[in-house]
């Protein structure tokens, strides 16, 4: 199992940054991508930002070069650093892990972005 723990939401004007966390424990050895998607009131869940081990990078179309992906193996911690915050940027936005063998999908609990305009 592994476990995921959001942080770093918040509220912003438009325009501004914020940088969320998302810390793992459990069976992290079995993890072979990680990211963030985000899900806004009565919208399906998209991707955000994905970040495989191998060091690959995948941005859903509306990022536009203004979020970031990065992690950080000795905290085993990913981060979203976005930038350029605009008010349909809010949402509550979740951690995600994929399985190397099963391809399971592991969630965290999701933090509340709210960008003000």
């Amino acid at each position: 199992q592994v476990q995921l723990v959001e942080s770093g939401g918040g509220l912003v004007q438009a325009g501004g940054s914020l940088r969320l966390s998302c810390g793992t424990s459990g069976s992290i050895f079995s993890i072979n991508a990680m990211g963030w998607y985000r899900q806004a009131p009565g919208m399906q869940r998209d991707l955000v930002a994905v970040l495989t081990s191998d060091g690959i990078t995948n941005y859903g179309d509306f990022v536009k070069g203004r979020f970031t992906i990065s992690r950080s193996n000795a905290k085993n911690t990913v981060y979203l650093q976005m930038n350029s915050l605009k008010p349909e940027d809010t949402a509550v936005y979740y951690c995600y892990a994929r399985h190397r063998a099963t391809m399971t999908a592991y969630w965290g609990q999701g933090t509340q972005v709210t960008v003000s305009s």
